[in-house]
């Protein structure tokens, strides 16, 4: 039997920092702990932000088929699109099996994957890159400019990344959100959250002009340095996309639990865009 204590961690960080991040954006956002389905819905333009994880450890078939209906029923009751996340590792070897069939009978269809990451790696030594100056968000200028990097680079009109964070207080002072910039412009952004005793990583991305060069980790470890330095903490925690992954391992982070994220299959494609 697989040991799922950092699965658990996984989604259990994900409960936590999405709590916090849905009702910044609205307070009376949908945030309820189901039995075995954790509701973080903000029915915002930013899909990220409604969001539905399965919680049950050891899942068999018959009890994951039963959460994908509940789940599914949940998301057609919203205005606005969104993701079921699954850990793969928080279901037994027959369940894992079964997860395409049934979440088709559900009428969920597969966006795309990723995987938990955790390490004991802080603190680490201050970042620098030879292109890169690194500046914290602290006004909606640069929270906006956080906001669109993130829309290009995951392919979703900028009214939505805006709509996810634009205008939070929060994320101007409790969020650990830095941009890197070149040259002045803002081409990469990452942000760490403290979250149950952990650093969790959270919206990383990059200007799809300006990947492959290093900037989305630089801009990663300055975000994890400065919060580690803040906090005292020295456990992170994050959920890479299939593309964003290798960058991980190279900070400290390992891998745990593969994740499979899944939309209504009735949404149009262009609904939810998936991640570069």
């Amino acid at each position: 039997m697989r040991d799922l204590a950092d699965s658990i961690e996984s989604v259990e960080q994900l409960a936590t920092v999405w709590r916090a991040m849905v009702l910044d954006r609205d307070p009376r956002a949908d945030v309820r702990d189901l039995p075995g389905i954790a509701v973080r819905w903000a029915d915002c333009r930013l899909a990220f932000w409604n969001c539905l994880t399965l919680t049950d450890a050891g899942a068999d078939a018959g009890l994951l088929k039963q959460r994908l209906n509940e789940a599914a029923g949940i998301m057609r009751s919203k205005s606005r699109p969104g993701f079921l996340w699954v850990f793969e590792d928080l279901l037994d070897d027959p369940a894992r099996a079964a997860l395409g069939e049934a979440a088709e009978e559900a009428g969920l269809s597969h966006a795309f994957s990723g995987t938990g990451m955790a390490g004991d790696l802080l603190p680490i030594p201050e970042p620098a890159h030879p292109e890169l100056a690194f500046v914290r968000v602290t006004d909606d200028e640069l929270l906006t400019a956080y906001a669109d990097i993130n829309s290009r680079a995951y392919g979703f009109p900028p009214e939505d990344g805006r709509d996810g964070i634009v205008g939070s207080e929060w994320w101007k002072s409790g969020v650990f959100a830095y941009l890197g910039l070149r040259d002045g412009v803002p081409v990469t952004c990452a942000a760490t959250v403290e979250a149950d005793g952990r650093l969790f990583v959270v919206l990383v991305a990059t200007d799809p002009a300006w990947e492959r060069r290093g900037y989305g980790e630089a801009v990663t470890r300055k975000a994890l340095y400065e919060g580690a330095r803040a906090t005292g903490l020295t456990r992170a925690t994050l959920h890479a996309t299939a593309a964003g992954a290798p960058v991980y391992p190279r900070i400290g982070f390992r891998p745990n639990s593969p994740i499979g994220f899944y939309a209504l299959a009735d949404r149009s494609a262009e609904d939810l865009a998936p991640p570069r």
